[in-house]
């Protein structure tokens, strides 16, 4: 969800830029789940073609910017990829306001509805910092 509500938020706001999401511990090439989908379609979003991406040392160093989900996964992150430590924050961190953002798995389309909103807030705050 996170990537795909960036990705709208750098179109509506005119901006360059290139977003990419992978996970430590995902499962590559599995779909959104049925709620992330119903979701982000109510938000004008097609997740129906999203595929779960792992995260290499390789996407990790071609990036500019690392940013997680919570504090336990930017640890990971830098245990895993030490040269990338400098560039990895979580997102709540980065935007300067929040704490980690659960994850909404496994949850209520509500449940995944609360996690869209404090994405976009978030995202928000983080393209605000974001020169183009």
């Amino acid at each position: 969800m996170a990537e795909a509500i960036a990705r709208t938020m750098l179109r509506d706001r005119k901006k360059d830029g290139q977003v990419s999401s992978a996970g430590t511990c995902a499962l590559p090439n599995a779909g959104a789940t049925e709620q992330a989908i119903a979701v982000m379609a109510e938000m004008g979003i097609n997740l129906r073609e999203h595929k779960a991406t792992l995260l290499t040392p390789e996407l990790a160093r071609e990036a500019d910017l690392v940013l997680t989900m919570t504090g336990a996964h930017k640890e990971q992150v830098k245990r895993l990829i030490p040269e990338a430590k400098e560039k990895v924050f979580t997102l709540a961190e980065f935007a300067g306001a929040g704490t980690d953002i659960s994850d909404p798995i496994g949850g209520s389309a509500d449940v995944y509805r609360q996690c869209a909103a404090e994405l976009r807030y978030l995202i928000g705050l983080a393209l605000d910092k974001i020169k183009d």
